[in-house]
């Protein structure tokens, strides 16, 4: 079987489609590139066909390159990844050219056969690219359909042509937001920015009757004729030449530089503007071969595509457990989370029923959901009828009676253990021998909480992010006696909302509070070290987090703060080690500066909450040292304190995966998604170099930094998380 297949229609049209066996989405693959380009060659030779039109047996045309081929490529290759990364781009470059000069003669630039693409739905990544090495791009009149190129999004750029034509096309300021953004558009949105040519009701249909009245003129594209001048101008032209400036001051400030693929992507587009578009075709497979050699980008895709893909299929389901999808959720608590819970549901179809103690609280849980649809039939993302759908799923109510039928509880009321076993006992008179409960807490451990369940292999943690509508992490933790069942249900309807889920076993801040807390700990220690507050933060948002740790507490509230310490300092004892962090936390508190919420925190707010700057009253309380440190040494300890305790929840079983944990650490609190995540960060550096930092910085700063044991060992037999750990490596 073939990813593409020819038919040659009496009128002389040959109808390319693209239909990938066994795949809901097409996918390019290396075999297919060459399929692709002896089918468009056998009609170009054929003197019986006069045009081309290219499509999909899909309902989509194209997800992208299957991303795995450049991974293969690259560890076939021996010692010349580059050389054959490059070629393999080079070879898509020729395909496509192919495509664009359909046979005319390349001087008068006549005599070739017209080539539509027919989109009947989304097109992304070299779905967009090939369309866009096409003469016209006709596309289904399909609101759900999405186009563009998003390749920016995983660590690279769209690097079979896309680049290249998308600027000669529309500019590079009008291309910018598509290219270094990862724009996606709808097709009539798409054909206004100019990415397509014709929205229509038969792609199909109005494709072939294109190419057979299309002239030679219809299919000379641009840049092909003599006199061409790039739309906004080129990087010496008055225009351009400020177009191009400010758009390398945008990259530098929206990615401080860690981020190599809008780098290269700039550079590509500045270089192959100055050339004839042949040798910026070159010039921008170089710039891609040289992203794809960066292990940033190889850490990207392996965590932001390969392993989070694999996570949303179900990498991590127990085996030989049936669908476990829910139909009927019960939602306790109608506060922030339990109101996005209820309203992630009912969008994806499941029943809902919020309950709160009284029907005020629970009818505002549902009025949450009614604003937010409102606010999408405004903008014209779903309609009044879906809107009304959607809303019609929630039942908001004070009957505990209601949660009859449930196969599946998440209770998010107040995080007070005595509260949530109350309302565990008070559901389980109602509920199903089948039903599966879950709590949603952040911090309180899961093993205790089932102590109040009568099923507690049915008893299961569930970890939303607020607000759990923009949050794609979803975080779910097995308590000691949590059985299979209850994962599987906790993973499928995680899958159900769209979300991408990890699973962890129970410990004190589970696998993500692990891990940040140590993050906002280590910038309030340095605050009363006398490290300048916004160093602390520059350097932060400098190696790619997207808050620094100061700016963070603030968001989370610093009351919250002072009552994890409190709580963590009654559990450990004398083994608590954050007693400075609390020095200055208490103080904060004792202040009334609990951040954002009373617009005074590490930072000030003007009275609508807006941030006006670093405080002046907390620099005096703890002025600044006349000798400030080196920004990679403010780097490290911030970095260092997430990783290794990534590391020590993988040595303690916390985690299972560590696909889990690079992919969990950039969903759920950002760690500098460039790296791949903590353990990929710490693959990067090399365990021997990570090993010896970690002595550095345990000499100077204290015991907190003191190398993993399973660190250390990896160190001497020079392995790598990934090279032991991962799904398909043999444990050495």
């Amino acid at each position: 079987m073939t990813d593409f297949t020819m038919k040659k229609d009496a009128d002389g049209v040959a109808i390319i489609t693209w239909d990938v066996p066994g795949k809901s989405m097409n996918v390019m693959s290396k075999a297919a590139q060459v399929e692709l380009h002896d089918l468009v060659e056998d009609a170009l030779t054929d003197e019986a066909v006069k045009g081309i039109v290219i499509t999909s047996g899909k309902p989509d045309f194209a997800a992208g390159m299957d991303l795995n081929v450049l991974a293969s490529i690259r560890a076939e290759a021996g010692d010349t990844p580059a050389q054959a990364l490059f070629d393999f781009t080079m070879n898509g470059h020729k395909m496509l050219r192919k495509i664009e000069r359909a046979g005319m003669d390349p001087k008068t630039l006549k005599g070739g056969k017209p080539i539509a693409a027919a989109l009947p739905g989304t097109a992304l990544g070299i779905g967009l690219e090939i369309p866009l090495a096409c003469h016209r791009i006709f596309c289904a009149d399909n609101p759900k359909a999405k186009i563009g190129l998003p390749e920016i999004l995983v660590g690279i750029f769209p690097g079979a042509g896309g680049t290249t034509r998308l600027v000669r096309k529309m500019g590079a300021m009008a291309a910018s937001p598509f290219l270094l953004e990862g724009k996606l558009s709808d097709p009539k949105k798409a054909k206004a920015a100019g990415l397509i040519d014709e929205v229509v009701d038969d792609p199909v249909a109005a494709a072939r009757e294109w190419v057979l009245n299309a002239k030679d003129a219809d299919i000379v594209k641009p840049w092909d004729q003599k006199g061409y001048k790039m739309p906004g101008g080129a990087p010496y032209h008055p225009a351009g030449f400020m177009t191009f400036v400010g758009a390398s001051a945008m990259v530098n400030g929206k990615t401080k530089g860690v981020y190599p693929a809008a780098k290269a992507l700039l550079s590509a587009v500045y270089e192959g503007a100055l050339v004839p578009f042949d040798t910026a075709l070159q010039i921008e497979a170089r710039w891609f071969t040289n992203v794809l050699m960066n292990p940033s980008s190889s850490a990207m895709i392996r965590s932001l595509f390969i392993n989070k893909q694999a996570l949303e299929k179900g990498a991590v389901r127990p085996e030989g457990v049936d669908d476990q999808s829910v139909k009927k959720v019960g939602v306790l608590g109608a506060g922030m989370m339990g109101a996005g819970i209820a309203l992630v549901s009912a969008q994806a179809g499941i029943e809902v029923v919020l309950l709160d103690r009284d029907q005020a609280a629970a009818d505002k849980g549902k009025a949450y959901s009614a604003d937010y649809a409102a606010k999408g039939v405004s903008r014209k993302k779903i309609t009044q009828d879906k809107a009304d759908a959607m809303l019609a799923r929630i039942t908001a109510t004070t009957d505990y009676n209601d949660l009859a039928g449930c196969d599946l509880i998440v209770e998010a009321v107040f995080e007070d253990p005595k509260i949530k076993a109350d309302v565990t006992a008070e559901v389980e008179k109602v509920i199903g021998e089948e039903c599966i409960f879950a709590t949603n807490t952040s911090t309180l451990p899961i093993s205790e909480l089932a102590k109040a369940s009568k099923r507690p292999e049915q008893f299961i943690g569930i970890h939303f992010f607020s607000p759990v509508e923009k949050m794609m992490l979803v975080e779910i933790i097995k308590g000691k006696q949590t059985g299979d069942r209850a994962v599987a249900k906790a993973l499928d309807f995680v899958r159900q909302i769209r979300k991408t889920p990890i699973v962890v076993n129970d410990a004190r801040f589970f696998y993500a509070n692990r891990c940040i807390i140590p993050y906002i700990n280590e910038g309030i220690r340095m605050v009363k070290e006398g490290v300048a507050p916004a160093l602390i933060e520059n350097a932060a948002k400098m190696v790619g987090m997207p808050l620094g740790p100061l700016q963070l507490v603030d968001e989370t509230s610093i009351d919250l703060g002072a009552k994890i310490a409190r709580a963590t300092k009654a559990a450990m004892g004398d083994a608590y080690p954050d007693g400075e962090v609390d020095e200055v936390i208490f103080w904060m508190e004792e202040q009334g500066r609990l951040g954002r919420k009373t617009k005074a925190g590490f930072y000030d707010y003007d009275e609508a909450g807006k941030r006006q700057g670093l405080s002046e009253v907390v620099k005096a309380q703890y002025p600044q040292s006349d000798d400030q440190p080196e920004l990679i040494d403010v780097q490290h300890r911030l970095l260092f304190a997430q990783s290794l305790e990534a590391v020590r929840a993988l040595e303690d079983g916390v985690l299972m995966d560590i696909r889990e944990g690079d992919v969990g650490a950039i969903l759920g609190w950002g760690f500098a998604p460039w790296s791949g995540g903590p353990l990929s960060w710490l693959d990067m550096l090399g365990a021997e170099y990570a090993a010896a930092r970690c002595d550095e910085l345990t000499e100077t700063f204290g015991d907190r930094f003191a190398c993993p044991e399973l660190l250390r060992e990896m160190a001497a037999k020079g392995q790598t998380f990934y090279g032991r750990f991962a799904p398909d490596a043999k444990a050495a």
